[in-house]
């Protein structure tokens, strides 16, 4: 399992900040927990450590599909993105209430 290390404390407020620019409320939906296609996951509530490493493994699938995630949209929208980038959003993510769980 991956801890995000006291190195870098996720800041769920710029997480945000990456979501928006990064548009994912348009494949995600409304608080990211109303996909637009069901071949699209819910993703608020999602535990940060998967967010994070589902990230990174989109970035890792680039040119290499065996050594990641193969998806051309999602591998465009990771480019971009640090690891912190990526432990931000995760932590936003998170954050969120989803259907999912009901975090108590």
């Amino acid at each position: 399992m991956l801890a995000l290390s006291p190195a870098h404390a996720a800041d769920a407020a710029n997480g945000k900040v990456l979501a928006d620019a990064h548009n994912c409320a348009a494949c995600h939906g409304v608080g990211l927990n109303k996909p637009i296609s069901p071949e699209y996951p819910k993703l608020a509530g999602q535990h940060a450590d998967y967010i994070y490493w589902a990230l990174r493994q989109y970035q890792m699938g680039v040119g290499n599909p065996h050594m990641g995630r193969s998806n051309p949209i999602m591998q465009a929208q990771v480019q971009t993105l640090s690891q912190s980038d990526m432990k931000d959003l995760a932590a936003y993510i998170e954050s969120l209430r989803g259907d999912l769980i009901d975090k108590k």
